[in-house]
């Protein structure tokens, strides 16, 4: 079995494969403050409560965008599976052709999910990632990087509102009953939800015009079983898409 790793500015997706078989995911808060025996103690203790120990683990692949994390992970791997992670980035395989400019701005959860992404639907293809940030990210038909979109998230757009229009409570984030709200909280609720659903129409619609292509559409993210499904324009919902490209990026540099 592998372990998966996408440590984001919000969460830690954390997965257990056996072969090309996800049996298991866990997704806990990022903590920059957590050393590696703290976070070894919280996921060991996942894995107990599933039935796994960390001997049982032969390999680890990790993605990441929040670098602070970065070290407790490793040492963890390290000290507790007994293994040297493998991290998405310079010098790992990934298969992938990337038409950025500077290639290395590309954020590793990214190019896992334009590998799973292309694996899984072809291409061309959009990906919609409803994590910290919005990311839209186009592969071409060729199955090449070419570029996207990054937005604020949901959750800082909402933390926004709070935070800076002082008579506006901070609400839940949930899917309203209607788009004409009868209080301040339906209201913001209803702003929230369909302005999101709105935003992935009006990107979506302009890359296709843009690239002049009919790119099949995906959201993945922590988001995306909430947005996704009402978005007329999203093809797929895969909340594990992340996770599966890290294990083909992992297959990808077993040797």
């Amino acid at each position: 079995m592998i372990a998966v790793m996408d440590a984001g500015n919000t969460n830690i997706m954390i997965g257990v494969y056996d072969g090309d078989r996800l049996l298991y995911d866990w997704r806990i808060g990022t903590d920059p403050k957590k050393s590696e025996d703290e976070y070894a103690m919280l996921i060991g203790g996942l894995f107990s409560h599933a039935g796994l120990s960390f001997n049982q683990i032969e390999g680890v692949m990790i993605s990441s965008v929040a670098p602070p994390v970065m070290y407790s992970l490793v040492e963890m791997c390290r000290s507790y599976i007994g293994t040297e992670p493998k991290l998405v980035g310079p010098g790992v395989k990934t298969g992938l052709n990337i038409k950025y400019d500077n290639p290395k701005e590309v954020g590793a959860d990214r190019i896992a999910n334009a590998v799973a992404g292309t694996a899984r639907y072809g291409s061309p293809l959009i990906i919609v990632d409803f994590g910290t940030a919005t990311t839209f990210c186009f592969i071409n038909g060729k199955g090449q990087y070419e570029g996207g979109t990054i937005t604020p998230g949901v959750k800082i757009a909402t933390e926004a509102l709070y935070t800076y229009a002082s008579k506006l409570p901070r609400v839940e984030l949930a899917r309203p009953e209607g788009v004409v709200g009868k209080t301040t909280v339906e209201s913001m609720q209803a702003g929230i939800f369909h302005g999101s659903i709105g935003q992935v129409e009006g990107i979506v619609r302009a890359i296709k015009k843009e690239t002049g292509t009919r790119p099949r559409v995906v959201a993945t993210g922590g988001l995306c079983e909430l947005i996704g499904p009402e978005a007329p324009s999203v093809d797929e919902v895969d909340p594990y898409l992340t996770l599966e490209g890290l294990r083909l990026i992992y297959e990808k540099n077993r040797n």
